[in-house]
């Protein structure tokens, strides 16, 4: 089927031609032809890059032609929302008789920016969704489109039980909104489309090939029982495969189970990728070195990346930044980069194909179950679906590193059947979470009508009804014994705290944690510590790293040295890095300084800030609850230093926009060190001190004006 013969405006038709869209893919054609333009509700089931993105683009359109409800896009991840993001405003340009805005809101859970839900296509992830939809906003029934990506996360312990709910609640609105609901290929999905009350369509079409296949002993046996050799190298198996990928300009992918590992694999195969390029292949890459090098503090992890990358290798992981990631991808992306070594994480992110990818080992860490243990079948698949560039090449592969049981990773993998998706919505922390959401925006609610809702669920599709009932009120009677609901007769509200947790999007564990420190806090003393140690330590906090051996003098002396700064006397055992790392911070200690003395490299510290700078939000809020009206102030200086990882000195400072840290400590020196003396400052004197400048310095001064 050809983009002309879709029943959508001819601006569209000309928009899609414009950016290379002529003719549908199967999986697309079959979406059309199953009611995708009719506003009939589907759950499409299809491979990594089978063209889900231009369904969503195809019912976004048709929506904007002829209704005027809103339209959502829900993402399980902020990259991936912020990529659609991209993808979505390009439709601003058609002209559909009136002006179409899109708009993306990823940010805090408990506030929402006045101007979202003004616009006509609205990204958000689950939680932000979540969050709407417990501030009880109008315009929620104004949405007549929910486009649900990632659908097969419903079964992810930690981003399921979320996304469960906001379908719930949003295929039950009034209106009946179209649900279009985009997975990858999931064995249940027929159950999963019940449930959703949509139509399935399922293909198993690819816009590439994919080849799939077990290394074992320098041969690879592929899907079709053809072989082929590898040379093999002291560099080991999965640098030797990727390498061997390169040929004709491929790229490569390798899987590494740990971060350590994915920097091992890049480096190992970065002097053999060297040789492959060109003279202007090395300039261009020493630029992006040097840019490396110039944005970002030079921690052993960041001259590292530098080094790889002049070479054209890279690796990928969580600890990176978000700026060096998004080079990293982006330069990928322009084939500069030929070798990516990553760990999993990368997979279930943004869209960055390969010729070939490796997956250097199936097992995997696992925290809960405190070993490893091999991957699903569905996170294999998950991973092989990155192989294969539709621009570049005629085919992909996917290479599992075996040793010595090829034929079993070959039929657990390879021939294996993707895990059904299973709700995780009854677990203990999400049951807390949700039952008192329930409870907030319902008030005076019947038990049995908790019972009903939760029974609409997936949860409630796939569990007995009594096993939810069970577990409601053994979830119920937790939430009333800590005062967040309260029952009269068989109706339930909840309390001001509870309505309050809720709000806050924090769990109700954390929320009695934090109030029953709140009870303990003197109004005499400062509580620096034992507020970082509250933070770190609770339930919400992430990521938590744990004490290393040598970290135990350190953890020692900071509790000795700071005694006075404790809520209630705190063990060194109840104590995990991550508080080290915050202390740390907020005394202004560089990147450098904490990877080479903590291990916590950039990225980390960066997710530590913004979970900090959440919770201490919520601290606060809760406190204001409480009437604890006296620790106000302390927890405001606080969340500025957890902000800008500044000491209290600088405070004054940082309340000007343009003036961070770096800046804040910089005046500090020169003698400006609160706003009066900042203001009294000439504006070309302030220009000359280092790192201002004259247009910072009026950009300064103008922001100033404006505080004071």
């Amino acid at each position: 089927m050809r983009i002309e013969e879709l029943d959508i405006p001819l601006p569209a038709i000309e928009f899609l031609h414009n950016n290379d869209f002529v003719a549908l893919y199967p999986p697309q054609e079959k979406s059309v032809k199953a009611g995708l333009l009719e506003g009939d509700s589907l759950l499409v089931a299809t491979p990594t890059a089978s063209g889900k993105t231009l369904i969503a683009m195809l019912a976004i359109i048709k929506h904007l032609s002829i209704k005027k409800g809103k339209i959502v896009y829900l993402s399980p991840l902020k990259a991936l929302a912020s990529e659609k993001f991209f993808e979505f405003k390009k439709l601003e340009s058609i002209d559909f008789e009136r002006k179409i805005k899109a708009q993306i809101s990823t940010g805090d859970y408990d506030q929402t920016d006045k101007n979202v839900g003004q616009n006509d296509i609205l990204v958000f992830t689950n939680e932000k969704m979540d969050s709407i939809i417990r501030q009880g906003i109008e315009w929620i029934n104004e949405i007549s489109l929910v486009i649900a990506d990632e659908v097969h996360l419903l079964g992810d312990d930690d981003r399921g039980p979320t996304l469960e709910i906001v379908l719930t609640k949003l295929k039950s609105l009034p209106q009946k909104p179209q649900i279009l609901a985009l997975s990858a290929t999931v064995t249940n999905a027929d159950e999963i489309s019940d449930w959703l009350g949509c139509k399935l369509v399922q293909n198993d079409w690819r816009p590439v090939p994919l080849w799939e296949g077990v290394y074992d002993h320098g041969i690879v046996t592929m899907q079709d029982r053809k072989n082929f050799e590898v040379e093999a190298s002291v560099r080991g198996a999965p640098v030797d495969l990727g390498l061997d990928s390169l040929k004709d300009g491929g790229q490569a992918i390798l899987f590494a189970e740990t971060r350590m590992r994915s920097v091992s694999l890049a480096t190992k195969a970065s002097d053999a990728v060297s040789r492959r390029l060109n003279d202007e292949e090395k300039e261009v890459l020493e630029q992006i070195s040097q840019k490396i090098l110039d944005e970002n503090e030079h921690t052993e992890l960041i001259k590292n990346l530098a080094t790889l990358v002049k070479k054209g290798v890279a690796f990928h992981h969580a600890g990176l930044n978000q700026n060096c990631r998004n080079i990293i991808e982006s330069e990928f992306r322009s084939r500069r980069i030929k070798l990516l070594a990553s760990t999993p994480t990368l997979a279930a992110g943004v869209n960055l194909p390969a010729r070939r990818v490796v997956i250097a080992n199936v097992n995997r860490y696992d925290g809960k179950f405190g070993a490893n243990k091999p991957i699903s079948i569905l996170e294999y698949k998950q991973l092989s679906g990155r192989a294969g560039r539709p621009q570049y090449d005629k085919y992909g592969e996917a290479i599992i590193v075996g040793s010595s049981n090829g034929d079993e990773l070959f039929d657990y993998y390879i021939n294996g059947t993707p895990e059904p998706i299973s709700s995780k919505l009854t677990g203990d922390k999400a049951l807390r979470i949700h039952v008192l959401s329930f409870i907030s925006t319902n008030p005076g609610i019947k038990s049995e009508e908790i019972t009903d809702f939760f029974s609409k669920t997936l949860s409630g599709f796939q569990e007995r009804k009594s096993t939810i009932q069970f577990k409601i009120k053994i979830t119920l009677s937790y939430l009333e014994s800590e005062e967040l609901v309260k029952q009269k007769g068989n109706r339930f509200i909840a309390t001001e705290f509870g309505k309050k947790t809720s709000m806050l999007y924090i769990d109700p564990f954390t929320s009695v944690l934090f109030r029953k420190s709140l009870q303990k806090i003197s109004k005499r003393k400062r509580h620096t510590l034992g507020l970082l140690h509250l933070l770190t330590s609770s339930e919400d906090f992430f990521p938590k790293f744990s004490l290393r051996n040598k970290d135990y003098e350190l953890i020692g002396n900071l509790l000795e040295n700071y005694v006075d700064e404790q809520i209630e006397n705190i063990s060194e055992y109840d104590c995990n890095r991550s508080l080290l790392a915050m202390y740390a911070w907020i005394n202004e200690s560089s990147e450098v300084f904490l990877s080479d003395n903590l291990s916590i490299e950039s990225g980390d510290m960066h997710r530590m800030v913004e979970t900090s700078d959440w919770l201490i939000h919520a601290f606060y809020d809760l406190a204001k609850l409480e009437k604890l009206n006296d620790i106000l102030d302390e927890i405001d200086v606080l969340r500025k230093r957890i902000t800008y990882g500044i000491k209290e000195e600088l405070v004054d400072l940082v309340k000007v926009r343009g003036i961070g840290r770096v800046r804040a400590r910089i005046l500090f020196k020169n003698g400006i060190k609160t706003l009066d003396e900042l203001a009294a400052i000439h504006v070309e004197k302030l220009a000359k001190i280092d790192k201002i400048g004259p247009v910072i310095a009026e950009n300064i001064k103008t922001q100033l004006k404006k505080i004071r």
